[in-house]
Formats: structure tokens, C-alpha cells, sequence
């Protein structure tokens, strides 16, 4: 593991006790997703190529952990970044970040508020007719893209970026309204209740790899995380067998690599592979 790796490492475990202690005060149920539930399962931990964790809660509670946590993050060094804190943020999820590091992404550049973070994810329902998902996945995406090209996000930095003047009021509450409209679109269908399935509708993955039924993410056991207790699904095999096939097979050599972030300031160093 590299040294840039397990610091990151060091300060993700701190932002994810954080996480949930705040889910514990607040009794909401999480779960563990992706990499993190494989991680969790096989290692115990953090996958040691890995560089993030996922976490997921159901939206009704994805919507009052969004609610409640700045309040009780005032006095400390995290802060909760959503497309409403952070208006230069585009991602359709929330961001824990440590105030007290600096990082920098791969093939991600934008002004977006940056520190060592864990990504949280709205779990939303979804329609049961292929159709109607490739509608509703259709207009995330297209929303997305409009978010991401309106705020600036590239894969790397030019010398005419640092040519552009900030975004300016009108827009910025453009982008919040499309912001606003891709929220409609990955909540239309949350009166629902009938409907047995939810997504994390911003996975990386392929469709059907996180779609879960609601019985998968409400039925939770608990596992240990490097020092922590973390809940997962109680189906996690399912999950995973689905998501990654046979999961306790670790990938080839040249496969374990880092994805998000290659360099990282924090403690007044800097600390790069």
C-alpha cells in the first residue's frame, strides 16, 4: 500500500465514523455499497487499492440526514457538500469532507470544494417496466451532463481555465434549477410505495448491478470495518455475487490501482504517489 493510499485511508475512517455516529443520533438506517461492501466482506476493511467508500441510505432518510447533519457539523472540521451547500458542486449525491486536507482528482477538474471525502447516495425508487427506467435513467443523465458542462467539470486542466471569470449569480441559479429538475427526475417515482426495487441512479456501475430490492436495504447486520462496526446488508452475498461474481477472487495485479485521487495536502504536506 502506498503511503499516499493509507493516509487517505486514515482520514476516510475518520469521516465515516463521523458519518455514523451522526446516522446513530439521528437513527437512520445506511448500508455499505460497491467497492466499501466488498471491502467490508472480503478484507474487512478497505479494499487496500481503493481510494473511497460508499455509503447509501433510503431517500426519505438520505433527505433528513441532508436536513439535520450541518447543524451538528457547525463546530467540527467536516462539512456536508451538496448541490445546495456547495453551489459549485455538480454531482447528484452528498460528499463528507474533512475541512483539513486538500485533494486533488484524477481526470477531475473543477472548482468544486476539495478534502478527502466519502460519497453518500440516495437510494430512490424505481419503475418496473424497462422502458419507463431507461426514461428516467435517459433524463438523469441528460440533466447530469448539463450540470457537469455548466459548472466547468473537466478531465484536465488547460491554461485557458484559468483565463474564465466565476460563474456569475444568473448562472448559478440557472445550474440550481437544473439541479432542482434532476431531483424531480430521480424522485418521481418515491410516492410509490408499491414499488419493490431502488437504485443508487449515479452508480458507476452497469443498471441492474445496483439495483436492490427494498427488503435488501431495510434487513441490516452489522460488520466490522478496520476498528469500526459498519451495517450492510444482510444479503450482502446476493449483492455481490451480482454485483462482482465470484467476490472473494481478487482481480488481476494490473487491476489494482487507485481510481479517484492522486494527490493529497494535508498537515502542511504534500503527499502524491
Amino acid at each position: 500500500m502506498s503511503d499516499l493510499i493509507d493516509r487517505i485511508h486514515r482520514v476516510e475512517l475518520g469521516n465515516l465514523a463521523q458519518f455514523t455516529q451522526l446516522c446513530t443520533e439521528l437513527n437512520l438506517p445506511y448500508l455499505l455499497l460497491g467497492g466499501s461492501l466488498l471491502g467490508a466482506i472480503r478484507h474487512q476493511g478497505f479494499i487496500p487499492w481503493d481510494d473511497d467508500v460508499d455509503v447509501g441510505l433510503l431517500r426519505a432518510d438520505y433527505d433528513r440526514f441532508l436536513a439535520a447533519a450541518p447543524k451538528r457539523l457547525a463546530d467540527s472540521h467536516y462539512f456536508l457538500q451538496t448541490p445546495t451547500s456547495d453551489p459549485n458542486y455538480a454531482l447528484s449525491y452528498a460528499k463528507l469532507l474533512d475541512r483539513n486536507t486538500y485533494i486533488e482528482g484524477k481526470n477531475n477538474v473543477n472548482n468544486a470544494r476539495k478534502g478527502v471525502f466519502i460519497d453518500i447516495f440516495p437510494l430512490d425508487r424505481i419503475p418496473e417496466e424497462p422502458a419507463q427506467q431507461r426514461e428516467q435513467l435517459a433524463k438523469f443523465q441528460w440533466y447530469n451532463t448539463r450540470i457537469l458542462l455548466q459548472l466547468r467539470y473537466h478531465l484536465v486542466s488547460n491554461s485557458l481555465m484559468k483565463l474564465q471569470s466565476p460563474l456569475g449569480a444568473d448562472q448559478l441559479a440557472d445550474v440550481q434549477a437544473l439541479k432542482a429538475a434532476r431531483d424531480t427526475v430521480m424522485t418521481q417515482y418515491q410516492a410509490r410505495t408499491d414499488l419493490p426495487h431502488v437504485k443508487n441512479l449515479a452508480s458507476q456501475y452497469a443498471y441492474d448491478k445496483e439495483v436492490f430490492t427494498v427488503d435488501q436495504v431495510s434487513q441490516l447486520t452489522t460488520v466490522p470495518f478496520e476498528n469500526l462496526t459498519v451495517q450492510v446488508p444482510a444479503d450482502y452475498a446476493t449483492i455481490l455475487t451480482t454485483m462482482y461474481g465470484d467476490y472473494h477472487a481478487l482481480p488481476p495485479k494490473t487491476q489494482r490501482t487507485e481510481k479517484h485521487l492522486d494527490r493529497l495536502i494535508m498537515d502542511n504536506q504534500v503527499f502524491t504517489d
